[in-house]
């Protein structure tokens, strides 16, 4: 399981939390983009192979939402918060 760090109760187990997903770019006007690319805003998530900003709700603990750096491939967190994050 993934160790957490959270910036009020310290590393946590990954169980405390709950995924709210990638971060993502700004959301951009409708009529400022093509359809295609509004589309893609929409519904294509990204899945990036190395870091990746992800955003966790400690929802099991003090209840703070902190956007962590996760690398997908071995899970560790390589930057969190405090960290420059």
């Amino acid at each position: 399981m993934m160790q957490i760090p959270c910036p009020f109760c310290g590393a946590r187990n990954e169980s405390e939390f709950s995924f709210g997903g990638p971060v993502k770019p700004p959301r951009p006007e409708p009529e400022a983009v093509s359809d295609a690319d509004w589309t893609a805003w929409l519904t294509q998530v990204p899945n990036p192979l190395g870091p990746v900003q992800e955003q966790w709700w400690h929802v099991r603990g003090c209840g703070t939402w902190l956007t962590i750096w996760r690398d997908t491939r071995s899970h560790d967190i390589v930057e969190g918060p405090g960290d420059g994050n």
